[in-house]
C-alpha cells in the first residue's frame, strides 16, 4: 500500500464529513454526545488502524494503535452486514467480528451516521435554483428507493438460492439442530473427560 494513501482517505474523509454535517442543522447538536470518544476501525484487508474522534463538532480522523474508547475489527464481506444489530452476535461467533471497549461508543456512532440527514434540496437551490432543486430532489429520493428495493430483492432471492436451490446455506432449523447436537457431544467430551480423570486418581 502507498505509505500516503491513508493520509489522503483521512483528509478527504474530514472534508466530505464536514460538508455533510454542515448541511444537516441537526448534525452538530447530536455530535455533542460523541464529543472526545474515540472508535477505532480495521479492515483485515488493509493494513491500517483509522480512528475517529469528535471535536469542535466535527469528525477527525487519524491513524495510531493507541488505546481509543471502542476498537472494531472484521473484513469487507462482513462491513455490509454491521448496519444490522441482530447480526453483530453472529458475525462475533464466525470471528468475522471483533470489538474491544465499550460497544456503546460503536453504536453511538453507527447511529450518528444512520440519522445522518444532509439538506441536499438546499445545497443544490444555491446552484441551480429551488424549482429545479426540487425536481432533483425528489427524483434522486425515488431513485433510492429504487435500487434499495431491487437490492433488498437480489440479496433475499439469493439467500433462497444458496438455501433451497443450491443447499451452500443452512436453513435456521438445520442450524439449530446442528447447534443442538454440537452442545450434546460437548456435554458427553466433558463427562468422559471427568470419568477418565477419576479412573486415573484411583
Amino acid at each position: 500500500m502507498l505509505p500516503l494513501l491513508p493520509q489522503l482517505f483521512c483528509a478527504v474523509a474530514e472534508k466530505v464529513l464536514a460538508r455533510l454535517i454542515a448541511m444537516d442543522p441537526q448534525a452538530k447538536a447530536r455530535l455533542t454526545r460523541l464529543s472526545d470518544k474515540q472508535l477505532s476501525f480495521r479492515l483485515r484487508e488493509w493494513p491500517t488502524t483509522l480512528v475517529m474522534t469528535v471535536s469542535g463538532g466535527n469528525i477527525l480522523f487519524n491513524q495510531h494503535d493507541n488505546p481509543v474508547d471502542c476498537a472494531i475489527q472484521t473484513d469487507l464481506a462482513s462491513l455490509r452486514l454491521l448496519r444490522d444489530p441482530s447480526q453483530l452476535t453472529r458475525l462475533i461467533k464466525a470471528d468475522a467480528l471483533q470489538i474491544d471497549g465499550d460497544i456503546q461508543v460503536a453504536q453511538q456512532y453507527s447511529h450518528f451516521f444512520q440519522q445522518l440527514s444532509p439538506d441536499w434540496q438546499q445545497a443544490l437551490s444555491g446552484y441551480v435554483g429551488d424549482a429545479p432543486a426540487h425536481k432533483i430532489a425528489r427524483s434522486l429520493q425515488q431513485a433510492h428507493a429504487y435500487f434499495s428495493n431491487k437490492a433488498e430483492a437480489l440479496g433475499q432471492m439469493s439467500t433462497e438460492l444458496a438455501q433451497d436451490e443450491l443447499k451452500i446455506s443452512p436453513a435456521p432449523t438445520e442450524l439449530a439442530q446442528f447447534s443442538d447436537a454440537v452442545s450434546q457431544l460437548s456435554a458427553r467430551v466433558d463427562k468422559l473427560q471427568q470419568q477418565l480423570n477419576a479412573l486415573q486418581e484411583s
